[in-house]
């Protein structure tokens, strides 16, 4: 039995919008039945989590207190089967025919939790409702 299918989400620093869709990805497939593993990196991982990122996860009942942001690195790339960026260029990190996405237009986390949140949700829903395919 291999490893479930993988979505990567980055963002620069590995704590924030890519940690937030991560999580709720990975809940939402969770939920759904689904065999789909999410994570978070960062081209420049901060040192941990900032502390509103921590309490609106909690908030949304996903605790990743003392986690740390992790960086970027080809083994991660290289068992996606899409990755996902938040403001920056991965394409060439990421190896041929693995999915890229680019989310830029998601407003930033530390201006306000719920609206970055709402809107990353928004489309981590829509991710995996593609993932799931068309009703059989």
């Amino acid at each position: 039995m291999g490893m479930p299918p993988t979505v990567v989400f980055v963002c620069l620093h590995g704590s924030a919008k890519s940690l937030i869709a991560a999580e709720h990805c990975q809940k939402l497939a969770s939920r759904r039945g689904l065999d789909l593993r999410a994570t978070a990196v960062g081209l420049e991982p901060d040192e941990r989590i900032p502390s509103p990122v921590v309490d609106g996860l909690l908030r949304d009942g996903i605790d990743v207190r003392g986690r740390q942001p992790h960086p970027i690195n080809r083994e991660d790339l290289a068992g996606a089967k899409r990755v996902v960026s938040f403001g920056c260029d991965v394409g060439g990190m990421v190896p041929p025919g693995v999915a890229v996405e680019r989310w830029d237009d998601i407003p930033a986390v530390s201006a306000n939790f719920d609206v970055a949140r709402d809107a990353i949700v928004a489309r981590v829903g829509r991710l995996v409702g593609a993932w799931e395919g068309p009703p059989a």
